[in-house]
């Protein structure tokens, strides 16, 4: 065999190890997913905001994908300086679906008060995402225990 028949040969059995161990696990996409969309938050920046979001978006309270981007562009002129503080607790993922619970504390000023709009300093809001996997993508499809009043 020839020098370039074993290289061949060994390119072709190294590359799928080599591609597995570089290819991104699920619950690298969707920490990278949460620190895109608290990125995109504080710069409120409502389209990327909702490129997280599926389209099937629902929650406890009744919100669509439409009445949560309305909610967001209503809060996003009224407040300035949004800050997030989050630590994932845990994911969950199985096969399509996915699950992440959070830590959450928001900080913005609305006109000349500063303060919590998520949270507190004492305790953080405490919420629990359901992803779905759409294509490549993981999105978020469902959030439990978001109380803001937009």
């Amino acid at each position: 065999m020839s020098k370039k028949s074993i290289a061949l040969l060994i390119i072709l059995f190294i590359s799928p190890v080599i591609i597995y161990l570089l290819w991104p696990t699920d619950e690298s996409r969707i920490r990278k997913l949460f620190k895109e969309g608290s990125k995109a938050v504080e710069a409120r920046n409502v389209d990327e905001v909702m490129s997280k979001v599926s389209y099937n978006f629902s929650d406890e309270h009744g919100l669509s994908y439409i009445t949560l981007k309305q909610g967001i562009e209503r809060t996003f002129k009224e407040m300035s300086g949004i800050r997030i503080e989050y630590e994932i607790k845990d994911i969950k993922v199985k096969d399509e679906k996915a699950s992440a619970q959070m830590d959450i504390r928001v900080i913005a000023t609305r006109g000349n008060d500063t303060g919590y709009f998520l949270g507190d300093a004492a305790r953080p809001a405490q919420l629990k995402f359901s992803l779905e996997k759409e294509r490549t993508k993981w999105l978020v499809t469902s959030v439990q225990g978001l109380r803001v009043e937009f």
